[in-house]
C-alpha cells in the first residue's frame, strides 16, 4: 500500500481555472454582480471563487468557499452564483460546489478588495 505524500508547504490545493477558454472572462463578469450581503465587494474579488473549469461542451463548474461556514448565506449562495452564469450565452450548464478547504482568508483578496475594504 502506497501513502499520498503530503501537499509540499505553499503548494496549490485548488485546481486551476480555465482561463483560456472564451467564456472564462463573462463568467468572472457574472460572478463579479454576485455580493457577500455582510461584505461591500463582489465574490470574485474577496477570493470566494476558487476555480472555473469550463469544459470543452461550455460546461462550467464553479468550486468556491464562503468567509466562514457559519454564513447565513451558506445555502443560498452557490445559487445566486449559479443563477448569475446560466444566463451567460454558450453557457451549456453550470455547477456550483461549495467547499471549505482551503479555508478562506483575508489574503485571497483582490488588491481591489483589500482597498475598498480599508485595509491598504
Amino acid at each position: 500500500m502506497t501513502e499520498t505524500p503530503e501537499p509540499l508547504e505553499g503548494a496549490p490545493l485548488i485546481a486551476p481555472s480555465s482561463t483560456d477558454h472564451p467564456l472564462y472572462d463573462s463568467v468572472v463578469e457574472a460572478c463579479r454582480t454576485v455580493y457577500d450581503p455582510e461584505i461591500p465587494v463582489n465574490i470574485f474579488d474577496l477570493g470566494l471563487i476558487y476555480t472555473i473549469d469550463i469544459s470543452p461542451e461550455n460546461e462550467v463548474k464553479v468550486a468556491m468557499t464562503l468567509t466562514a461556514p457559519g454564513c447565513p448565506v451558506a445555502g443560498e449562495m452557490p445559487g445566486w452564483v449559479a443563477e448569475a452564469i446560466e444566463p451567460l450565452d454558450g453557457v451549456k450548464m453550470v455547477d456550483v460546489q461549495l467547499t471549505w478547504e482551503p479555508p478562506w482568508g483575508m489574503d485571497m483578496m483582490s488588491d481591489e478588495a483589500r482597498l475598498e475594504l480599508g485595509f491598504m
